[in-house]
């Protein structure tokens, strides 16, 4: 990866010196993000523990069957993997520049303010399962592990792995024991949605989100610390390790929940609540499965121009932020009873090709608003908010 020179290296990094990896990984993970989110817009069907109708039809539940093995809880840790690395990276750049210790942590805490800040506005807008408000929350609670030995950082990845088993036991229990309701997405009323979307993000985002995402951030720290995504080639066998053994482990632990929120299996609560903990925990695992896979794809373009799809699949990555949003826009356009009110006239099969053709639509976005080193409205209000008019 090359190195921005020291003048500009206080700011955020140019779009031009930045690893392939990274924003490769953001762009394709913003897919999944996605169709993860869409068929929570959707109202009037019973719904399991991912919150997929129990009654679809045979094309909605393979639909869910495929999300919850391969999409559901995997994508969230792969972002919080990857915010974790940024974080390091946007410190290393900062010590470089001739920044001390406390200077830097003051940065990161500002970044990390603001994007708590951006989470509450989304949840207050748009959508109440923003992620931003937890990535904000662990940026200011954990930032100073950035500088902490990798003993240190493992040793908290562990512990929050152990937390993260105990916060999804409570919510699966929650989730068997409460009546079903529409989400805040699905509410005719938009003062009634608006209400309920601020109630479940100041509660999901500390809890829910937070712990969530916790030991990924903690691994993606420790990830950088050995630049395995800047420099993939180094770390083949690495990468190699963690991509095979956590797909495997992410699909065979997302079985068991699959098959109950697909009604081809009814156990009692007492097995549901267990196969809901371990469909998350692996998720984590496969979270860094998909980022080395990832790395090992962007290994084998080193050393050659990327093609135009990968080129806008990067810059998609660079505008993630924006992206991010403007899905969550679009949906409540396409979905929400007060605008397009699609939520209670399709499925879930229908909802995801919604959301994959929202996706390529930010995707052609970004490729063509993206050369030239152009940034994101949303990515470029953060880094005035973070660094100030550099």
């Amino acid at each position: 990866m090359s190195i921005a020179p020291p003048a500009s290296a206080r700011g955020a990094t140019p779009v031009t010196h930045r690893a392939l990896a990274p924003d490769l990984a953001r762009g394709l993970m913003l897919l999944l993000i996605a169709v993860a989110h869409a068929h929570m817009y959707l109202s009037g069907h019973e719904t399991g523990f991912r919150g997929y109708a129990l009654d679809g039809g045979a094309l909605d539940r393979l639909t869910a069957g495929v999300q919850i093995l391969l999409v559901d809880g995997r994508a969230l840790p792969m972002f919080a993997a990857l915010f974790g690395y940024g974080l390091v990276q946007l410190t290393n750049r900062q010590l470089a520049a001739g920044r001390s210790w406390p200077q830097v942590r003051a940065v990161l805490r500002r970044r990390s303010l603001w994007l708590l800040a951006f989470g509450f506005c989304h949840a207050l807008l748009l959508f109440f399962g923003d992620i931003l408000g937890a990535y904000g929350l662990i940026g200011l609670v954990l930032a100073g592990f950035v500088r902490r030995e990798d003993r240190v950082v493992l040793r908290a990845a562990v512990i929050g792995l152990a937390l993260h088993v105990v916060v999804m036991a409570a919510f699966g229990l929650l989730t068997v024991s409460a009546p079903k309701g529409d989400t805040p997405a699905a509410m005719a009323d938009p003062i009634e949605a608006t209400v309920m979307r601020l109630i479940g993000w100041s509660g999901m985002t500390p809890t829910y989100f937070a712990v969530g995402v916790v030991p990924a951030f903690l691994f993606g720290i420790w990830a950088a610390r050995r630049h395995v995504l800047e420099d993939p080639a180094r770390h083949r066998d690495l990468l190699s390790r963690v991509a095979v053994t956590g797909t495997g482990l992410a699909v065979v632990g997302g079985v068991p929940l699959m098959l109950i929120d697909t009604r081809i299996w009814t156990p009692s609560d007492m097995v549901a609540v267990p196969a809901y903990v371990l469909h998350s925990v692996t998720g984590i695992a496969g979270g860094l499965a998909y980022a080395a896979i990832i790395g090992l794809a962007a290994d084998r373009m080193r050393g050659g121009r990327p093609g135009r799809a990968v080129r806008a699949l990067v810059a998609c990555g660079q505008w993630s932020l924006t992206c991010y949003l403007l899905q969550s826009v679009i949906f409540v356009a396409v979905f929400a009873p007060y605008a397009g009110g699609l939520s209670t006239r399709v499925g879930d099969a229908a909802a995801s090709g919604i959301a994959v053709t929202t996706w390529l639509a930010t995707v052609v976005l970004a490729a063509a608003l993206a050369p030239g080193g152009r940034r994101g409205p949303a990515e470029a209000a953060l880094r005035r908010l973070t660094y100030g008019r550099r």
